[in-house]
């Protein structure tokens, strides 16, 4: 089912305290049945609420679920982040994704959490601080400690970046295209961030978990979601052929059944 472009729902912004200062965070709802699950979408590093496109959209209407999309501190048009340490994001999973929920007025539903790379990592984390707030997740090539490979990745966006005309495309998405792009790929390319690791972290998480990662992955190998499956014995893995970092756009179609069958069966 292909969502119609016209009831595209309006941009929201909820208000929450972040670094003792008044935030605002623009999301969108996906309307659904009340009584089916509602997911929160993730996004990743360089992302938004905009630049997930129609994946949200056709995910929700493919599993007849609700949907809320929104964009992190200091992406598309939320309010700036503020300074950032390599620890952001564990403050992103236990402090601003509750306040976010909370506002939202999701906080007491036990969503679902959908993330993708940096938004996978998030929703880890939270999943682990917070177990009695989340029905399950779905994490699309999320990072749980820093390989090489990660590193080059890095590197290479940085120079694509500085050679070609990334700046403008991230403009229509975000607010601050420049602080977008520095604050995540400078805070992952400093040497102390080599040794951050949320392994033991993720022993904690109860819930249902989907983890999935593209075989071709530029940004990492197949022991990020391995190392997912070692740690959480209930987590269930999908490695996709011909896809990359991004298998929402690499292979929409594969990628939506196989969440869709996950939620719909599970506990």
């Amino acid at each position: 089912m292909t969502p119609d472009p016209a009831a595209a729902p309006p941009v929201e912004f909820a208000a929450i305290e972040w670094g003792g200062r008044a935030a605002r965070i623009e999301y969108e709802r996906i309307a659904g049945p009340a009584e089916r699950p509602i997911v929160v979408f993730l996004h990743e590093g360089l992302g938004s609420r905009s630049m997930w496109r129609e994946f949200p959209r056709e995910l929700c209407a493919a599993a007849c679920l609700r949907g809320l999309v929104f964009s992190r501190l200091g992406y598309g048009r939320s309010s700036p982040e503020g300074a950032r340490d390599i620890d952001y994001l564990h403050r992103q999973a236990h402090e601003a994704l509750p306040a976010f929920l909370d506002a939202a007025g999701v906080g007491t539903q036990r969503p679902w959490l959908f993330g993708h790379s940096d938004g996978g990592s998030i929703a880890l984390l939270h999943a682990a601080r917070f177990p009695q707030r989340v029905a399950g997740i779905v994490v699309v090539a999320p990072h749980i400690f820093v390989e090489q490979e990660t590193v080059r990745g890095l590197e290479r966006a940085r120079e694509g970046y500085l050679a070609s005309d990334q700046r403008a495309r991230l403009a229509r998405h975000h607010d601050d295209p420049e602080t977008v792009f520095w604050s995540w790929n400078d805070v992952w390319l400093l040497p102390r961030f080599r040794s951050w690791n949320i392994e033991r972290e993720l022993e904690a998480i109860r819930c249902p978990l989907l983890a999935v990662q593209g075989v071709d992955d530029e940004y990492a190998t197949l022991e990020q979601i391995r190392g997912i499956a070692r740690r959480v014995p209930q987590a269930r893995l999908l490695e996709l052929e011909a896809s990359g970092h991004s298998p929402h756009r690499d292979q929409p179609r594969e990628l939506i059944g196989a969440v869709a069958d996950f939620i719909a069966h599970a506990p």
